[in-house]
C-alpha cells in the first residue's frame, strides 16, 4: 500500500495532496445529500490531524466518471514519534487509514494499521480489538476526533503484543500451504479458485531474507504482499498467467482486513 523507504516518513505537501485527491479539498456537498449533512471537507481533518502530529503519507482517490470531486478517498497518516521497535530489528509504524466521500454514502472512518520498514509495507490492523472508528457528517469537533485517535494510539499496545503472539507462533509447511490457499479467496472467487491450478509454494516463499522464518509473522508479511503485488502465476485453459498487482484501494483494504484476521486464526 505503501512505498515509502526511508527510516523517516516522507510526509506529503498539501500541493503534493491537492494533486492526488481533490476530493479531499472539495467545499460542498453533492447535491443529493440528505438535508441533515453536515459537510466538513476532509482537508480540515487533515488539519486537525495535523495538530495532533499525524500526517499525511499515502492519498488515493477512487476513478470516478460520476460524481467527480464527492467520490471516496482514502489518506494514510502517520507520526515519527509513535514507532514500534522489534527486538528482531523489525520496525514498525503504526499508521491510522482514513476514508470518506463527500456523496453522503461514507461517514469519516479511521482504520488502525502498520507500516513495516523491512518491506516498505503497509499492513491493515482487523481485530475485535481494532475495529474501524466512525464519525458522521453531523457535529464534527476537534474534541471529538483528539478523542478518537486517544482511543486509537491507547490500543498500540495489543498491535504489539499481536505481533509478539504471530512471530513466537511456529507453523509448519502443511500449515502455511493450507493458509495461503485460504488466502487466495481475498481476492479471487471460489469458482475462479476451482478452474486454475496454482503452485502454493511460490506464494510462502519469502522475497527478502528478512521474511524467512516458520512463524505466522513471517508467514503473514509475505503471502500478505504476494496477494497485494500480484507476485506468482497460476495456468488457467492450459496458459500460465501473471497475477496483476492490486492497485484499487478498497480491494487493498478488504485483502489486507480478511488475511489480517486469517494469521491471527493460526494462534
Amino acid at each position: 500500500m505503501i512505498t515509502d523507504s526511508s527510516s523517516k516518513s516522507q510526509f506529503l505537501t498539501i500541493e503534493e495532496l491537492e494533486k492526488l485527491t481533490p476530493s479531499v479539498f472539495t467545499k460542498k456537498p453533492a447535491s443529493n445529500v440528505s438535508k441533515h449533512y453536515t459537510h466538513i471537507p476532509t482537508s480540515d481533518v487533515v488539519m486537525d490531524m495535523e495538530t495532533l502530529g499525524w500526517k499525511v503519507v499515502d492519498a488515493k482517490e477512487v476513478q470516478a466518471r460520476k460524481g467527480v470531486g464527492f467520490q471516496k478517498h482514502l489518506l494514510v497518516f502517520r507520526n515519527n514519534d509513535v514507532v514500534i521497535n522489534g527486538d528482531d530489528g523489525d520496525t514498525v509504524f503504526p499508521q491510522i487509514l482514513l476514508t470518506n466521500s463527500h456523496d453522503g454514502k461514507n461517514a469519516f472512518t479511521f482504520t488502525a494499521g502498520l507500516f513495516r520498514m523491512i518491506c516498505s509495507n503497509g499492513l491493515v490492523i482487523s481485530t475485535t480489538e481494532f475495529e474501524n472508528v466512525k464519525m458522521r457528517h453531523m457535529g464534527y469537533t476537534f474534541e471529538e476526533l483528539q478523542l478518537k485517535i486517544k482511543e486509537m494510539v491507547e490500543r498500540l499496545p495489543l498491535t504489539v503484543e499481536s505481533m509478539n503472539k504471530m512471530k513466537a507462533t511456529e507453523v509448519k509447511e502443511k500449515e502455511a500451504l493450507k493458509f495461503a490457499k485460504k488466502a487466495l479467496t481475498t481476492r479471487f472467487t471460489e469458482d475462479q479458485i476451482k478452474v486454475f491450478k496454482i503452485d502454493l509454494k511460490q506464494l510462502i516463499k519469502p522475497v527478502r531474507s528478512e521474511d524467512e522464518g516458520n512463524d505466522v509473522w513471517s508467514l503473514f508479511n509475505v503471502v500478505q504482499e504476494k496477494i497485494i503485488t500480484g507476485d506468482f502465476t497460476y495456468k488457467m485453459g492450459g496458459k500460465e498467467r501473471k497475477a496483476r498487482e492490486i492497485k484499487n484501494f478498497n480491494q487493498d483494504l478488504k485483502v489486507n482486513k480478511e488475511l489480517f484476521e486469517m494469521a491471527n486464526e493460526l494462534f
